[in-house]
């Protein structure tokens, strides 16, 4: 009895030491991984919208959405985060639009955890590619044959849950967002 009770107060006292470090480790590492992820973002629009000499933050009922100003300072088009889940975790991505909403001029996935070989291929130029001037009038649809249409995407074989996430986050918040076109952004 007196063994049992050693080894409980043993691993209480190791797992309540394990809890308060990594406690102390994610305060720590929370403004770093914020900033990264923000350097993340920027990146993304910069590389989807390089003529973008000025990039506004906005936020609308909890949607971050980025203005994106030419060398004018007119408006040319917008930046937002979407995400959802995918068949293993989060998909985070930064889709690029048209003031409309109607057209997309790209996307970039910030964060996947979509199975290494298969769903991982959402992140390859290949895929990300398809939806560089897609019509997003409608809904974005994926198919696993030739696309037929303008609002279509091939999706990735074997990887077809991962190519529907995609398309079902980004129909979701491009929804989100015209619902909101009638107030100003």
């Amino acid at each position: 009895m007196k063994n049992t009770a050693k080894i409980i107060l043993v691993l209480t006292s190791v797992c309540l030491l394990c809890a308060a470090s990594l406690s102390l480790i994610s305060l720590w590492a929370k403004d770093k991984i914020a900033m990264n992820e923000q350097k993340r973002v920027e990146e993304a629009i910069k590389t989807l919208a390089p003529q973008a000499i000025k990039i506004e933050k906005d936020k609308k009922n909890d949607i971050t959405i980025y203005k994106l100003l030419d060398d004018k300072g007119e408006l040319f088009a917008y930046a937002f985060n979407a995400e959802g889940l995918g068949y293993q975790g989060t998909i985070k991505i930064m889709v690029v639009t048209d003031t409309a909403f109607t057209k997309i001029s790209g996307i970039e996935i910030i964060d996947s955890v979509e199975t290494p070989g298969l769903g991982s291929k959402i992140q390859e130029p290949d895929f990300k590619n398809q939806f560089k001037g897609l019509d997003s009038t409608g809904n974005i649809e994926y198919t696993k044959d030739i696309p037929s249409k303008p609002s279509q995407i091939k999706a990735i074989t074997g990887a077809t849950i991962s190519s529907k996430s995609v398309v079902a986050i980004i129909n979701k918040r491009i929804a989100e967002l015209k619902g909101q076109k009638d107030e100003p952004i």
